[in-house]
């Protein structure tokens, strides 16, 4: 088993998210208690290329502060919203012979969306954390309508 923190970057980690503090405060201790009991932490970066904010060399590209990384745990890249897409990260899990990834993190309507069922095709079995992961308004959906919907459709067998 793998806590996976998908997009958890300090440019777009903040008080726009829905529901932020459960958020934040339920990541801290999925962290803490998956280091306490040596359940592997990795973590995924988007970059979006050049001239963005979410571009490696840039402070806003890096994990946010209260879930930064310690003792040389993996960092992965990517460039779409799958976090196996070209990372790396799906060679990494099989060969480690890993089944069971949580996933935490941002957005859930996009990267959170696509890795989990990216990630069920691979053949993981995929768990979500209530309050784990989360989202902002967007110009067809609020944050929270999304959140809902996308929680309530997660349950893959």
């Amino acid at each position: 088993m793998v806590l996976l923190v998908v997009d958890a970057q300090k440019a777009i980690t903040n008080e726009k998210l829905y529901q932020f503090e459960k958020f934040t405060a339920n990541v801290k201790l999925l962290i803490k208690t998956a280091r306490k009991n040596k359940i592997e932490v990795i973590y995924v970066r988007h970059d979006d290329g050049p001239g963005c904010e979410l571009t490696k060399g840039q402070e806003g590209f890096e994990i946010y502060d209260e879930f930064r990384p310690i003792n040389g745990e993996q960092i992965f890249d990517k460039n779409v919203n799958s976090a196996f897409k070209g990372t790396g990260l799906l060679e990494y899990l099989k060969n480690k012979e890993e089944s069971d990834i949580i996933v935490v993190g941002l957005q859930t309507d996009y990267c959170i969306d696509a890795t989990i069922k990216c990630g069920f095709e691979h053949g993981f079995r995929m768990m979500v954390p209530e309050y784990a992961n989360t989202t902002v308004d967007n110009v067809f959906i609020d944050g929270e309508t999304s959140y809902t919907y996308y929680n309530s459709n997660f349950a893959l067998e």
